[in-house]
């Protein structure tokens, strides 16, 4: 099992050409820095968990609506954990792409024991 030390870069990395981050992997370990507080995270992950047996549910029933519920409910969990847990600004709005993708392998992360829950 991980630990903190383990993951977490201890300064906040920076773009190497100085400007934006051109890859997921250059922003991968950016986005843990910025989910370094334990709730956080954990928001993170029940936010992410739970889209997909809204997106499930949704496509059975055909619940059209619903769709409109995975937004609310992953960003939702997400910046209440950035706005009382970590005090930082939600990478989505810089990185809306690389955000997405980094919630969806951290989530991964977090199941195979790569990051601490």
């Amino acid at each position: 099992m991980a630990t903190q030390s383990d993951v977490f870069p201890a300064e906040k990395p920076t773009p190497a050409n100085g400007e934006r981050f051109a890859s997921l992997r250059e922003f991968y370990p950016f986005y843990l820095y910025e989910h370094r507080n334990t709730t956080s995270r954990r928001l993170h992950f029940i936010g992410t968990s739970l889209l997909f047996p809204v997106l499930f549910y949704a496509l059975f029933t055909q619940t059209w609506w619903m769709l409109l519920l995975i937004p609310v409910i992953g960003y939702g969990f997400a910046w209440v954990g950035h706005a009382f847990f970590e005090h930082n600004k939600p990478a989505t709005f810089q990185y809306p792409g690389y955000s997405l993708a980094s919630d969806f392998l951290m989530a991964k992360d977090i199941l195979v024991g790569r990051v601490p829950f």
